[in-house]
């Protein structure tokens, strides 16, 4: 019992100060050294009291996470600018955020693309994250300068397959050989909206919580990392049933 108290009195003393007012100084030395013994005499408490603060923790954060994707949801899924795979009438939407250098995102790609196979109501909302280093910029400024050319999706998969870095060097003779008018790409990867446009992105990731790619966004689940095509699928399906 008394080792119960001392975990409560542990506990009151992380409350605010303005709570602890109501302790005497005499009253909060004796509180201590009941902590002290306590924890001489039980060293698991802390273990349990550190525990139950970092469960709380991890519950807030996905309770802000859920909250941030509700309010984020027409940013996430119907933002026109947005690169879309995919059926872009599908009745069900899930937003990616990659980077073209993570080797993740690499991975991935096989796995989505194999999911939008086989779902034909499958929309695949495309959220370029430049977040590793200048060429990552590089990259996704070139995606986004394709897309005006009607190419995103074909520089995409190029872009995906190339070994070793992706790099401007790397980039132009890819998308000329996939017809891309080159000059006309180079400049629009210097145009101020196309930037603006991976600002908002790297924005938005950082509303929902999201460190690091890739990462994917399936009905209301914001999922982190690599996924196996057999769980997406598992999810999709679960977000499907939900609106019904």
């Amino acid at each position: 019992m008394r080792l119960f108290l001392a975990l409560g009195l542990c506990l009151a003393l992380l409350m605010p100060a303005r709570a602890q007012e109501a302790f005497t100084p005499a009253q909060r030395a004796e509180v201590i050294e009941i902590m002290r013994r306590a924890l001489r005499e039980d060293p698991s408490i802390l273990r349990e009291a550190f525990a139950a603060v970092e469960a709380q923790e991890a519950e807030e954060r996905r309770t802000a996470a859920a909250r941030a994707l509700v309010e984020a949801r027409e940013q996430l899924v119907a933002d026109a600018a947005d690169p879309v795979r995919g059926n872009p009438r599908g009745d069900i939407t899930v937003v990616e955020f990659f980077d073209v250098r993570c080797p993740y995102c690499r991975q991935l790609t096989s796995v989505m693309t194999e999911l939008v196979r086989r779902d034909g109501n499958l929309r695949l909302v495309m959220k370029d994250l430049p977040i590793l280093g200048p060429n990552s910029v590089v990259a996704s400024r070139a995606l986004l300068a394709a897309q005006r050319q009607g190419k995103y999706g074909e520089l995409y998969d190029a872009l995906m397959a190339l070994r070793g870095d992706v790099a401007e060097a790397q980039i132009r003779p890819v998308a000329e050989r996939l017809g891309l008018d080159w000059a006309r790409l180079r400049r629009d990867m210097d145009d101020p909206a196309i930037q603006a446009r991976l600002d908002g992105n790297v924005a938005l990731a950082r509303r929902l919580g999201i460190e690091g790619t890739p990462a994917l966004v399936v009905g209301d689940r914001l999922v982190p990392g690599l996924v196996p095509l057999e769980t997406l699928t598992q999810m999709v399906a679960e977000a499907r049933a939900a609106r019904r």
